[in-house]
């Protein structure tokens, strides 16, 4: 099993688009320090021909493009890519699909509450539905996206996808909107979970023991958006945990035993970004890797 980072920033990207925060303040001038990234995004293979794609980002066409494990190899059409797995209905995990509209077969999995939510928005259709089959997957029931490589996916605290939230449900949480994913192959086990609004026990207790981990990375500190003057918003009201804290990701899984852990999903203010920064080497003295796009793991 190999897993490739095809995209390892948050919504919006490093530098997003619009912002000038001062990480992008450095990226925008070409400071080495600060790589460009991409949305997360995901690639998983058994045996290196079929490859499961987890979170279809709206920079799939770059990522497939910077990846030739993902380019056509025969014929007039042909990927390699054979089942989209979503972990949630977030914008930057499913605008991809729009790019896999050209009459390519494949299998999209996802929990039925996020299956509804797509079939909410007609331009989903695109897809055509006798080529790319929506397939409802069930908490803790193992099945298989492509062949020789077994997923199993689990609830994790968080929110519903801002887009789709209501007043009323601005503070709450939603236990079926996310989910983290085991896939297991050849004896070896990785577990991806992009977001997470906290580490709590059942968390602890489906990743523990996994050969490498891909954890949500969105912010350094809670209020990280806050200051760095871009938002009001923090890392949990987005269903994010932050790194640092008592009750943060890398305090959390601490006491787990887990060979590779990788920070992905890194929100563009995260200072973590910035290759050499004081909170860069905190982080990785704790034990952790901040994923940059193209990162190959081997569990």
């Amino acid at each position: 099993m190999q897993a490739i980072v095809l995209g390892s920033a948050a919504g919006g990207g490093v530098p997003q688009w619009n912002c000038r925060c001062p990480v992008c303040r450095l990226a925008w001038s070409g400071d080495p320090r600060v790589r460009s990234r991409t949305q997360s995004s995901l690639a998983v293979s058994a045996d290196g021909e079929g490859w499961l794609v987890l979170n279809a980002s709206p920079d799939i066409r770059m990522q497939i493009a910077q990846t030739t494990d993902l380019h056509p190899r025969a014929g007039s059409r042909h990927s390699p890519i054979q089942a989209v797995l979503l972990t949630s209905a977030e914008i930057d995990h499913v605008a991809g699909l729009l790019t896999l509209r050209e009459r390519q077969t494949f299998a999209l999995f996802a929990t039925r509450k996020t299956l509804d939510t797509l079939a909410l928005n007609p331009i989903f259709d695109a897809l055509a539905p006798e080529l790319v089959v929506r397939r409802p997957v069930r908490l803790g029931q193992p099945f298989e996206p492509v062949p020789g490589l077994s997923a199993t996916v689990f609830a994790v605290p968080g929110k519903t996808p801002l887009w789709r939230e209501s007043p009323d449900q601005a503070d709450e949480d939603d236990p079926d909107a996310t989910i983290g994913v085991i896939l297991e192959a050849a004896g070896k086990r990785i577990a991806f979970v992009p977001g997470c609004a906290r580490v709590d026990r059942d968390v602890l207790a489906r990743i523990a023991g996994v050969d490498a981990l891909f954890f949500d990375g969105t912010v350094l500190h809670d209020d990280d958006l806050v200051r760095a003057g871009v938002s009001d918003k923090t890392g949990r009201r987005m269903g994010h945990s932050p790194m640092l804290g008592e009750d943060g990701s890398i305090a959390g899984l601490a006491a787990i035993q887990v060979p590779q852990r990788i920070f992905v999903h890194i929100n563009n203010t995260n200072p973590v970004l910035v290759e050499g920064s004081d909170e860069r080497r905190l982080v990785e003295r704790s034990g952790w890797i901040v994923a940059h796009d193209g990162l190959r793991i081997l569990p």
